[in-house]
């Protein structure tokens, strides 16, 4: 959209922030939030007319149940198999995007298997009941098949750490053995160890999701894995056309103490990206009511903002709209808008718009994702990255 069309506000923002030192521009990632990957597909051309460089997806594995979360607990990694999709349609999907000039990155969930414990007592994945639904279907299970033999389960009890939850978040040791837990004897989700047989699974896993055509993931729960796991999953495997950012949620950035049990060794000790939960928390108190814009100017001076090249920047993410525990971190609409607008007009960062089909009840980001608003923001995003280059 050509600034023309912009609000007379929003461009003199725009134009202030462009002058703002930091570093170069990076894509816009449409967080395609519980999407069908058909109707991504289907929407293909008009999510490239308005300026998104890439597309991040749900979780590509076996799960079962409608439910939002039920696409974070999975059964198998061998195939992709669950309500937004399968094998073929991920395949199709990447196929559409790929001569858009639209990359596809995919939600990836290696920290924890789903919890079946009302089920059955053993922790063997997929378990025989699954096992028995390729059996049945033989034929297009063989389809969704991307590694591996189907016959068989591809993890077994030796594979995860002790049962137990996570009672201290402010625990490394829990944080990153023990199970997450929903309370009221809920048991957990079954947190997976670094064993030999576990890096390879995982390895081979997404080894099979880049012969697909994803070329970026997410990692989800990455602070509940530490760095030692995630490297030997990922050395070797991702390279420098792929792009790897994290979930490490935390309340602020330099001096805040998950910041420093979490997010700061993940930047000193390796080069990937993440969400910046710390230029969140300033933009939360820059637009709040009294709240000082002055320290929006240069965040990163500060350590209240990731690097550059290694930020993938928000105004909201799924997790805050539809988990009770973060709905505190809501911007109201107005200052989401101006949220936006300045994570669109900054240099450095690669800006996330959150999409969803009302997961939430709230009905503020159906079909976001089409604003006309965010549109022009992307615009001018991509225009000031092209006069750069």
């Amino acid at each position: 959209m050509p600034r023309s069309l912009l609000p007379r506000w929003l461009t003199m923002w725009l134009l202030v922030l462009a002058g703002c030192p930091a570093g170069a521009q990076a894509e816009a990632i449409l967080h395609a939030f519980n999407w069908r990957y058909d109707e991504i597909e289907a929407r293909a051309a008009d999510i490239a007319a308005r300026g998104y460089g890439a597309v991040l997806v749900a979780p590509p594995l076996k799960s079962e149940g409608s439910a939002w979360w039920a696409r974070y607990q999975p059964q198998d990694y061998r195939v992709v198999d669950h309500p937004l999709g399968n094998t073929e349609s991920l395949r199709a999907l990447a196929n559409r995007l790929r001569p858009l000039g639209v990359k596809l990155y995919a939600d990836i969930v290696i920290n924890h298997m789903a919890n079946e414990a009302a089920q059955r007592p053993d922790l063997d994945y997929p378990g025989q009941r699954v096992l028995s639904q390729y059996t049945a279907n033989a034929a297009y299970f063989e389809r969704q098949r991307m590694f591996g033999t189907l016959s068989e389960n591809l993890l077994a009890a030796r594979d995860f750490h002790p049962a137990g939850c996570i009672l201290d978040y402010l625990d490394l040791q829990q944080v990153q053995t023990l199970r997450l837990c929903g309370g009221g004897g809920d048991p957990g989700l079954p947190d997976l160890n670094d064993h030999d047989r576990v890096i390879a699974a995982q390895r081979a896993y997404l080894l099979a999701l880049k012969q697909i055509g994803v070329t970026g993931f997410r990692i989800d729960a990455a602070k509940h894995m530490g760095e030692k796991h995630l490297a030997r999953v990922l050395a070797g495997v991702v390279d420098g056309g792929d792009f790897v950012f994290g979930e490490l949620i935390t309340g602020a950035g330099a001096g805040d103490r998950e910041y420093a049990l979490f997010l700061q060794p993940w930047l000193t000790r390796t080069e990937w990206a993440a969400y910046d939960f710390p230029l969140h928390a300033m933009l939360r108190r820059g637009f709040a009511f009294g709240g000082d814009l002055a320290i929006l100017a240069d965040p990163l001076a500060t350590g209240q903002a990731l690097p550059d090249a290694r930020a993938v920047t928000f105004a909201v993410t799924h997790d805050i709209p539809n988990n009770q525990g973060f709905r505190g971190l809501l911007l109201d609409p107005v200052d989401e808008t101006l949220a936006y607008a300045y994570l669109f007009g900054r240099k450095g960062g690669s800006p996330l718009v959150y999409s969803d089909h009302d997961e939430s009840g709230d009905g503020r980001w159906v079909d976001a994702y089409r604003r006309d608003d965010l549109t022009a923001m992307i615009g001018f995003h991509n225009a000031v990255a092209g006069e750069e280059q």
